[in-house]
């Protein structure tokens, strides 16, 4: 019996080796392209966007809005959470009236609304 599937080994990795090439050309195909954004009231939402080689901007009216470039990236919620991050650091909060707190290369600090904020410099 060990003779047999001796013989067999090589021709069972040439099959799984002819399968896995076999079905290398439907792994790499392109994928589908995304559905069009469409608002609410059945309108395209490609006019709420810009995109360039110089970055990306959205504004969706009384909604998210973002920018983001070489320099870095911003973004906000309206009455909800925010943020921004550059080379230099970073920044967010989770509403206009909840907690938030920055973070560079000189340390980081947060605040918490009727608890305190905290201010940790880096060694």
């Amino acid at each position: 019996m060990i003779v047999k599937l001796t013989k067999m080994t090589p021709i069972l990795f040439a099959g799984a080796a002819a399968a896995a090439i076999s079905l290398a050309p439907a792994a790499v195909a392109d994928p589908p392209p995304p559905p069009p954004c469409v608002n609410a009231d059945g309108t395209l939402c490609s006019d709420i966007g810009n995109i360039d080689g110089g970055g990306a901007q959205v504004n969706i009216p009384y909604g998210p809005e973002g920018t983001a470039d070489a320099g870095g990236a911003s973004g906000a919620i309206p009455y909800g959470p925010e943020g921004a991050a550059d080379g230099g650091g970073a920044s967010g909060s989770l509403s206009p009236y909840g907690p938030g707190g920055s973070a560079s290369p000189g340390g980081a600090s947060g605040c918490i609304p009727n608890v305190g904020c905290i201010n940790i410099p880096a060694p």
